[in-house]
């Protein structure tokens, strides 16, 4: 069977696995369609929100930059593994104590405001809207390349799946599609990396032929003799000061993501809370310490098999020809000397490799076996949509659960939530496709736009909300949307505009580091300047500090106090 044929057999295989979980996990109430009844177990979980944070971003995308960074694209590394540490150790077990449903609900009664509940929610669809439309574009590129389907037309199928098991099962389905999920994608990224090293360095631990063989030498060394910078060398492709500042923002980024902070109202208390955040640690690390390996196999062979070749030699290898079809990879002989060669100026390089094809393509390369080829493209889609589900569900319950329930009909029935709750999975999903067919860069970079809105918006106010109970509803508002605001002009600004980054040469990608300094100096001082909360509200945030499971009398809050 050819590598298409065992891709197509994957797929349906794995699609009727992830609707049939759907279909078993139908809910009909809101708190197992927002919170899947409290009732996830630990271990699940743990699975669950590796898949739900290790998106396309992380198995299709972050090899690829690092591939082409080098050092520089250990950010995304260090960025998004220390920011889970963050979010499990500061947020996770007071969120969950906290007893709500999601992120806006936190924030609107920590600070006994409707105001702040809404711009909360406006928070969370603009970073689950920026994240998803990564998530939809990575589809898309498997589809493109393994089933020869335009990306739009891959986008489509994609969306058709990932909205019927988040529609007919809401949290509850999502959890247990995510935990099958978890098990395709780390299988299909382990499989070829241990391949590969034993290829290569005849060391099947890919972290440790890394580290101990030869491979990033004689790397090195392919790169000086090309006219790049050593693969290895600091600071080529970032200044220090972006590569510090977009490292941070990816951390505390990730540490206010609301996709991943809402898997920890799913368990049953808090223990369950700290002991799932555990297992995905561990879960997340199996990907993460194999991608510098990955990254670094896959930029020596796609050298050694393009580079220097005549265009006879390159359409030889049936992978290259297919990619090209893509338009993700393409060869010119601008000099017309029948070589086609790869150098550091893309004037002249007759070699164009799109970053998101790194990983999808590197078992090709490395002429592994059709069904492994297949086995990577299923594990690239079972992330994107894994974190896809997770996403839809935050702007679902954004809408049907903290502006419409909360605000608009607090008398709604189950019935009547959870029927908003999935026409507002639909009209997301229908946005997140546009974006997924018109994207506004690579997987990786659209992603860490969503890490810097979260930085700059809901990092502070959280971390204030649980540590610092003077922080009052005047400066978490402030501080949200001065943070927000800022950050999107910032990134619009540089990446549509044409504005030079301007603060010190801090990119895009690592601005929501200033974003969020900036919030956190506005809540800090508006809220010194300005009445402090309720007592009720700062005996509510002792009772969340306090070690047990029992919540705070979130309920007794008294109505007066809300704006």
């Amino acid at each position: 069977m050819s590598a298409e044929a065992w891709t197509t057999s994957l797929v349906i295989l794995s699609f009727i696995v992830y609707l049939y979980i759907g279909w078993r996990t139908r809910v009909q109430d809101s708190k197992g369609f927002f919170v899947a009844d409290h009732g996830v177990p630990s271990l699940a979980n743990g699975a669950a929100t590796a898949a739900d944070w290790m998106s396309a971003a992380s198995f299709i995308s972050m090899a690829g930059l690092i591939s082409f960074l080098g050092y520089d694209g250990s950010i995304y590394l260090m960025g998004w593994t220390g920011g889970y540490v963050l979010l499990a150790l500061l947020l996770a077990p007071y969120l969950r104590k906290f007893g709500k449903y999601t992120v806006p609900d936190f924030v609107g009664d920590r600070y006994y405001s409707n105001v702040a509940r809404v711009v909360a929610v406006i928070a969370a669809i603009f970073v689950s809207m920026t994240y998803v439309a990564g998530q939809m574009r990575g589809v898309g590129i498997v589809f493109s390349r393994f089933l020869q389907v335009d990306i739009s037309t891959g986008v489509v199928i994609g969306m058709v799946i990932v909205g019927f098991f988040s529609v007919l099962g809401g949290m509850k389905g999502i959890t247990w599609t995510q935990v099958a999920q978890y098990c395709v994608l780390i299988i299909a990224y382990l499989i070829p990396a241990v391949a590969i090293s034993l290829l290569l360095t005849k060391n099947p631990i890919p972290q440790l032929a890394f580290v101990f063989s030869n491979i990033v030498p004689k790397l090195n060394q392919i790169q000086v003799d090309l006219g790049f910078q050593e693969y290895t060398k600091p600071f080529v492709n970032k200044s220090m000061v972006d590569v510090l500042f977009t490292a941070i923002a990816l951390m505390v980024g990730t540490a206010g993501l609301p996709h991943v902070i809402i898997r920890f109202y799913t368990v049953p208390d808090v223990r369950s809370a700290r002991y799932s955040a555990g297992w995905a640690l561990l879960m997340i690390a199996l990907l993460y310490t194999t991608a510098p390996a990955l990254s670094t196999f896959a930029r020596y062979n796609l050298i050694d098999s393009l580079h220097n070749k005549t265009i006879e030699q390159i359409y030889q290898l049936d992978w290259a020809k297919k990619w090209e079809n893509t338009k993700l990879l393409t060869f010119e002989d601008k000099n017309s000397d029948g070589r086609i060669e790869l150098t550091p100026d893309k004037k002249t390089s007759e070699i164009s490799i799109d970053p998101d094809i790194i990983v999808l393509s590197t078992p090709e390369v490395a002429k592994l076996a059709p069904w492994v080829i297949a086995l990577v493209a299923v594990g690239g889609l079972a992330a994107a949509l894994s974190t896809a589900s997770g996403l839809l569900l935050v702007i679902s319950s954004a809408v049907a659960h903290d502006i419409y329930y909360r605000m608009i009909n607090p008398g709604a029935s189950e019935s009547r939530r959870v029927m908003v709750g999935r026409v507002m999975v639909g009209f997301a999903l229908a946005i997140a496709g546009y974006f997924g067919v018109n994207p506004p860069g690579f997987v990786a970079q659209v992603v860490a736009f969503a890490f810097g809105l979260a930085a700059a918006s809901f990092f502070p106010i959280i971390i204030l909300g649980v540590f610092d109970k003077r922080t009052n509803r005047e400066g978490a508002i402030a501080g949200m949307v001065v943070g927000l605001c800022f950050t999107i002009f910032y990134i619009v600004g540089v990446k549509f505009y044409g504005m030079q980054p301007w603060f010190f040469g801090v990119s895009a990608e690592g601005i929501g580091t200033l974003g969020m300094l900036i919030n956190f100096v506005v809540t800090w001082s508006i809220s010194r300047l300005t009445p402090p909360p309720p007592l009720e509200v700062q005996e509510m945030v002792e009772v969340l500090r306090t070690p047990g499971d029992e919540p705070p009398a979130i309920e007794e809050l008294d109505e007066d106090h809300l704006d």
